[in-house]
C-alpha cells in the first residue's frame, strides 16, 4: 500500500494524478496548510521538510520508506508501474528529457510562483515581499511563454506519449489564475489543460 500526503491545490496533485493513472492501491492523507499541519510534530517526524508531497512506500513510515520531492515521486511511480506507460522507460534520452522538464518545473517555475505567497523564505522586509509579488505575473508569463513555444507543439509534453510531465504541468498551470496570468493567452497550454481535465484520473485526483 502506498500513502500520499497531499494538500489540495499544492504541487502534490501531480503525484496524486500519477497514482490514479497507475491503477495501484493507495491512500491519500490530506495535510491542512490552513491549520499549519505541515509544521506540526507528527508530520515533521514523517517529513522534516514540512512540505508535500510525501509518499510512504509499503506502509513503512521510516526514512527508508518515504519519498519526497515531486520529480522523484513521479519518476518512482513511472518506473514501479511500467504498464501505466507514464514515462519513456525504453528510451534513455527521452527519459532524460522528461526529467529535465520536471526539474525545470520544480526548480524554476514553482519557485517563481512561490514568490507570491512564500516571500518570507527569501527576505524579511515587507517591501521586499511586495516587490516579489508584483513580479510574479511577469515571471510566470515569461516561463509559460517558453513552455508554450518549446514543449507543446504536440498533444503532450513528450510528444505523442502521455507522461508524468503532463500531470506536473497541469498542476502548475492551475496556479496561473491566482498568479494574475490568463491561461488563454497560451493556446497550447490551455488546450493541454483541457485535455488533462477530460482524463478520468485527473477527475478522481481532484476529489481527494
Amino acid at each position: 500500500m502506498l500513502t500520499l500526503f497531499h494538500a489540495p491545490g499544492a504541487c502534490s496533485l501531480a503525484s496524486c494524478i500519477a497514482l490514479e493513472e497507475t491503477g495501484a492501491e493507495f491512500e491519500v492523507t490530506n495535510v491542512s496548510f490552513a491549520d499549519g499541519e505541515q509544521h506540526k510534530a507528527d508530520y515533521l517526524q514523517l517529513n522534516p521538510k514540512g512540505r508535500v508531497p510525501a509518499l510512504v512506500v509499503e506502509g513503512r513510515a521510516t526514512e527508508s520508506g518515504i519519498l519526497t520531492e515531486t520529480p522523484a515521486i513521479l519518476y518512482y511511480l513511472a518506473q514501479r508501474f511500467p504498464d501505466a506507460k507514464l514515462a519513456p522507460l525504453g528510451n534513455d534520452f527521452a527519459l532524460a528529457q522528461m526529467q529535465s522538464f520536471n526539474s525545470f518545473l520544480c526548480s524554476t517555475v514553482h519557485v517563481a510562483h512561490a514568490h507570491r505567497l512564500r516571500g518570507a523564505r527569501w527576505a524579511n522586509e515587507q517591501s521586499s515581499w511586495d516587490d516579489m509579488q508584483a513580479k510574479v505575473p511577469e515571471n510566470m508569463s515569461a516561463l509559460f511563454t517558453l513552455i508554450e513555444e518549446t514543449y507543446l507543439d504536440q498533444p503532450w509534453v513528450l510528444g505523442e506519449q502521455y507522461s508524468v510531465s503532463d500531470t506536473y504541468l497541469y498542476t502548475i498551470a492551475r496556479w496561473l489564475e491566482g498568479d494574475g496570468v490568463d491561461i488563454t493567452a497560451f493556446p497550447r497550454v490551455n488546450a493541454h489543460f483541457k485535455r488533462m481535465e477530460d482524463r478520468p484520473a485527473v477527475q478522481r485526483a481532484l476529489r481527494h
